[in-house]
């Protein structure tokens, strides 16, 4: 009975893919308080160091209108918890993601379907804009 007392206050830790912060602008969703309500439980969104680079790139390379979009994720992504992950040499964004997942064994929030399928392949759950009006869970969490 203590451990599920002890479960029950560990807070989950959710790792965002970069194109999760974008889900705002795109359909009008609150991914922290969707995050909230699918979750039912203490949460900490996790931003790893590759997909800050990622989306400081978009901000940066962007047409006029992603650059706009990419300004309004950096203030965004100012309610995450920012990770320093060391890097592996040839590693993509993704490659990181799914390396970090397996290890932390948490759920990641992506809207890649290749990324999902391999995250669903090796039995990580993921997070996704389902319908284009909420979000959705695949897995256990």
């Amino acid at each position: 009975m203590k451990s599920e007392t002890r479960q029950a206050n560990k807070t989950l830790k959710v790792i965002l893919d970069s194109n999760a912060f974008f889900v705002p602008l795109q359909f009008k969703i609150d991914i922290f308080e969707e995050l909230k309500r699918i979750l039912n439980a203490n949460f900490e969104a996790a931003l790893l160091s590759p997909i800050r680079r990622e989306i400081g790139r978009i901000a940066e390379d962007g047409s006029p209108q992603t650059r706009k979009d990419a300004s309004y994720v950096l203030r965004l992504i100012e309610k995450c918890k920012y990770i320093e992950v060391k890097e592996k040499s040839g590693f993509s964004p993704d490659d990181t993601i799914v390396d970090v997942a397996r290890e932390w064994k948490c759920p990641v929030f992506t809207n890649d379907r290749q990324l999902r399928k391999r995250l669903r392949d090796i039995n990580v759950t993921v997070i996704y804009v389902r319908q284009k009006s909420h979000l959705a869970v695949d897995g256990r969490l």
